[in-house]
């Protein structure tokens, strides 16, 4: 991973003439670029980083006094979901009170193309009447091309089909997108071959886009997933970013340092390739990813009505219980181990919202029958979908990822709140904690990495991946987007019974030089950009 480099000059220009908009003083600077931390000030000029050192004399019509505190880079989250909660509330909570100032989407799916929006121009205006509190940026989804050109339909497109499927991404990246992102673990990515992504990848490089995929398993199968990933960045000839690295599946905990070294020897070939990492022991998917692929070909409905159908019940039955032979379908329930391990997220079915944030074992004990017959009951009685957090990878394999340079950080979760429309549901942790669990837990408590290092990985780590060449460093010229932590009361509070819960320790949030969390508080202020891609065409 490539590496800025800043060096602290202590004694930089007094800027005692000039009058800012915001003074930082006598905190502890962690520039975002691995360099060791220092004392020191920061002046802010508008929207800008205006000057930096020890800024004795200057004046600012906001001063913070920042002693005791670290003063660090806002964190770009590389991996969110927040592109339909902040159309519901642009204030973004839960992510600005981690102390995230840009959240990246489309990983596993994005706005555009769709019925909604048909293009990224047009979600981008629905964003900007809203306003949001942090900065946004998009990769377009493959998946979501996929069905906007042909539907819920697995199989090979016709050539006239990929053509269009081209020409979505082109429009995308014309738009400001910033690569394509793949979802493959599930219909309809599942449907998408390794030509198809590659197809689509070739243009999204040509206008300096990067290609963010979530592997079809990270179970069985990982290296080959990982072989296709590595294929798709190099006949595309583009960099690639794996989703959260993990191995989720509980025979094959421990080959984490395998991973890695694939990966490396990538790497050491010339090749872009970086991967980032969630700090939790539980991914989040939907229980209807425990059904097989081909029962999910045509849609919901389609789902559904295979799920009523007491003829294909054994079938379903033997291949979520022992998979499908010469399949990459990556199953849940195999790669759990157990009922137990899986715990139901979000209810929409009222009669059944008692069982939100319990165990698959005890919503089974509780309605009683065989397990699969509960499962199927649940579907059916939820439209298909129930969120829900599976605990199916190993903590020691997050950390020894956590630990390589060329793995950076990102939350998977989504900008939620503890009032309001935002509160429903029982979402995982990481919508809450992510990055203060980061520093609070494996910094502070383990010291499996350095805060230098940590924040590394939380600013211009992830701004390099996406091109982000104004963000993720403190420097003279930069964006002010910058975040204000306590180091020693950094933590992450919400956990899986209880997930509604702010983390503790981020002090002050500035966004675009606006502050957007004031002493804890949120102001309310919404300065959040559209962080458009270098394939833009002006005007967009």
């Amino acid at each position: 991973m490539k590496r800025f480099l800043f060096l602290p000059l202590l004694a930089a220009a007094p800027a005692c003439a000039q009058t800012y908009d915001l003074l930082i003083t006598g905190a502890t600077i962690v520039d975002g670029a691995g360099n060791p931390s220092y004392t020191g000030d920061l002046a802010v000029a508008g929207a800008r980083i205006g000057a930096m050192g020890r800024l004795a004399g200057a004046t600012a019509r906001r001063t913070i006094d920042g002693r005791g505190l670290v003063l660090a880079p806002g964190f770009i989250d590389i991996h969110n979901h927040s592109d339909d909660t902040v159309l519901a509330d642009g204030d973004a909570q839960s992510m600005v009170r981690q102390g995230v100032t840009s959240m990246i989407f489309g990983e596993g799916g994005s706005q555009a193309p769709s019925k909604r929006f048909r293009r990224f121009s047009d979600y981008w205006k629905a964003l900007a009447e809203k306003g949001v509190s942090t900065n946004i940026g998009s990769y377009v989804g493959s998946s979501e091309i996929w069905t906007f050109v042909r539907g819920h339909r697995a199989g090979p497109p016709a050539a006239a089909e990929l053509e269009r499927m081209k020409d979505e991404v082109r429009a995308a990246m014309e738009d400001g997108a910033l690569g394509v992102a793949s979802s493959l673990s599930g219909p309809p990515g599942s449907w998408i071959d390794t030509g198809t992504l590659v197809a689509m990848c070739e243009v999204a490089s040509r206008y300096g886009g990067i290609y963010s995929t979530h592997q079809r398993t990270e179970g069985f199968g990982l290296f080959e997933s990982v072989a296709e990933a590595l294929e798709i960045g190099r006949r595309a000839n583009i960099p690639v970013d794996i989703i959260h690295l993990k191995i989720a599946e509980h025979k094959m905990w421990g080959r984490m340092p395998e991973l890695i070294a694939t990966i490396a020897n990538a790497r050491s070939r010339g090749q872009q390739v970086e991967a980032h990492v969630y700090p939790y022991r539980a991914g989040q998917n939907n229980l209807s990813t425990i059904i097989p692929p081909w029962a999910h070909e045509g849609g919901r409905e389609a789902l559904l009505r295979r799920l009523r159908d007491p003829a294909l019940r054994p079938r379903l039955e033997q291949e979520i219980e022992n998979g499908i032979p010469g399949s990459n379908w990556y199953n849940h329930y195999t790669a759990t181990g157990s009922w137990e391990g899986m715990l139901l997220a979000s209810v929409s079915n009222p009669a059944y919202r008692k069982f939100q944030g319990k165990r698959m074992n005890q919503v089974i004990q509780e309605l009683g029958g065989r397990p699969l017959d509960v499962l199927f009951r649940l579907l059916l009685d939820n439209n298909g979908s129930i969120p829900t957090v599976y605990f199916h990878h190993n903590e020691d394999d997050m950390r020894y990822a956590l630990k390589q340079p060329f793995v950076s950080i990102g939350s998977d979760g989504s900008a939620v709140a503890v009032e309001g429309p935002l509160s429903a549901g029982h979402p995982h942790p990481r919508f809450y904690g992510t990055f203060p669990r980061v520093l609070g837990r494996y910094v502070r408590e383990e010291k499996v990495i350095t805060m230098e290092e940590a924040i590394r990985k939380m600013t211009s780590a992830n701004a390099s991946k996406v091109r982000l060449f104004d963000r993720g460093l403190l420097r003279p010229g930069m964006a002010a987007d910058l975040t204000l932590f306590d180091p020693v009361r950094i933590i992450d509070k919400a956990t899986y019974e209880r997930p509604h819960q702010y983390a503790e320790g981020v002090e002050y949030v500035i966004v675009n030089g606006t502050i957007v969390l004031d002493r804890g508080r949120h102001t309310g202020a919404r300065p959040g950009i559209v962080l458009r891609g270098q394939g833009v065409r002006p005007g967009a």
